[in-house]
């Protein structure tokens, strides 16, 4: 049994359905190499949703629960794009990406200031200066134009997946 406190992480300044999402370029980082890519660029290819998905370190609890739950619902044979952002470094997403054999791309932002222009960061406790992405799903059109969303409000807390795939129209 884990035991850990659950803690309030307050209002998350973040883009809601309507609203335009920040453009920003990242390594983004697949099973086999990584490159800068902007998310324009992303959102542009293919059919579908780009959906982006906000976890702290890949390590972490929370990190892994996210996207074994996604590898395990399948979400990366569905309509549209999932990517990840994290403030993992490129070399610790390949390394995650191929330890848990995770079939999703992710955008490696050490820095956390994607999570930032989002609105989904939080400091970690006792640690000044020190952020990182509360866990985050927003659904983007080509045109970045946010259809869905959902940003955590505790820590840890995870979304009712049902209902996510409803809000972030996946087929």
């Amino acid at each position: 049994m884990l035991e850990f406190d659950v803690v309030e992480l307050g209002e998350a300044n973040h883009p809601e359905p309507g609203d335009e999402a920040a453009e920003f370029t990242r390594p983004l980082v697949n099973d086999e190499f990584w490159e800068d890519r902007s998310l324009s660029e992303l959102s542009s290819e293919g059919d579908g949703p780009t959906i982006l998905v906000f976890t702290p370190m890949l390590g972490s609890f929370v990190g892994k629960y996210v996207w074994d739950e996604l590898r395990d619902r399948g979400w990366d044979d569905r309509a549209g794009r999932v990517v990840g952002v994290t403030i993992s470094t490129p070399y610790a997403v390949k390394r995650f990406l191929e330890d848990e054999a995770c079939p999703f791309p992710f955008f490696s932002d050490p820095a956390n200031a994607v999570a930032e222009a989002y609105g989904v960061d939080h400091e970690l406790d006792d640690m000044e200066g020190i952020s990182e992405p509360r866990p985050a799903f927003f659904a983007l059109d080509s045109d970045l134009q946010v259809q869905g969303a959902w940003v955590a409000r505790e820590w840890p807390e995870f979304p009712d997946y049902d209902d996510l795939e409803d809000e972030l129209g996946l087929e």
